[in-house]
């Protein structure tokens, strides 16, 4: 069931070919295969179209994810919704901004028991049932739960205020790295729990939301 399309790999071509041309001694990190080491401690963490199932089924829910690390660590992600014609980027230490508009995550509005709460499945049948679980225990604690299919755009709508929080287990580094970067600089708090969990949620809620997820077994 993990789609993969002409389209993300003509999307992976031309942005591996662009970072060649003006970052040629970067590293580079694709989903669809691109791995070349670097020698300048930088490297591009991209992921040509998050949300291949959406894009073939046409639901207005996917995205292309761009991020660069240093030594490790992203520092600048870049995350373009075509559909919302809406571009998220950070820098970090330099906040988070929508089209250029800067952007917060929303700090204070939500308790646990009233916030709006995306998620992601894995494509494994067994990963699917078992997050199916954690959601028996999540979904009647929270407000709601929503799941769009692109964790890059998730990560940006809780930095937008679109969503309180976000979790996921399985993501990929392509899948989160420029999504990290951009909702850390909008104030929002982004951890990978002991179990491989990732959450993304404000600060006020990212203690009580780790601790339900512990309780249901994420």
């Amino acid at each position: 069931t993990d789609m993969v399309s002409e389209v993300d790999r003509g999307a992976e071509r031309l942005i591996a070919d662009l970072l060649a041309e003006r970052r040629p001694d970067d590293g580079l990190l694709g989903e669809e295969g691109a791995d070349r080491p670097g020698t300048t401690g930088v490297r591009w963490v991209v992921d040509p179209l998050d949300g291949t199932t959406n894009y073939l089924f046409g639901v207005p829910a996917w995205s292309v994810s761009v991020a660069a690390e240093l030594d490790g660590v992203p520092v600048v992600g870049v995350v373009v919704d075509p559909s919302r014609a809406e571009t998220w980027a950070a820098v970090a230490g330099r906040g988070a901004r929508c089209n250029g508009t800067v952007c917060r995550v929303a700090e204070g509005r939500s308790t646990t028991a009233t916030a709006l709460v995306g998620t992601g499945f894995g494509y494994d049948p067994q990963r699917r049932a078992a997050q199916a679980e954690v959601l028996r225990t999540v979904l009647p604690a929270v407000r709601d739960i929503r799941r769009f299919g692109s964790a890059a755009l998730d990560l940006c709508w809780v930095a937008g205020g679109r969503l309180d929080a976000f979790y996921e287990l399985g993501l990929n580094a392509w899948d989160a790295a420029a999504g990290t970067v951009i909702c850390r600089e909008a104030g929002g708090v982004v951890d990978t729990l002991d179990s491989g969990v990732l959450l993304a949620a404000t600060a006020s809620l990212a203690g009580p939301l780790r601790d339900l997820l512990g309780s249901a077994g994420a």
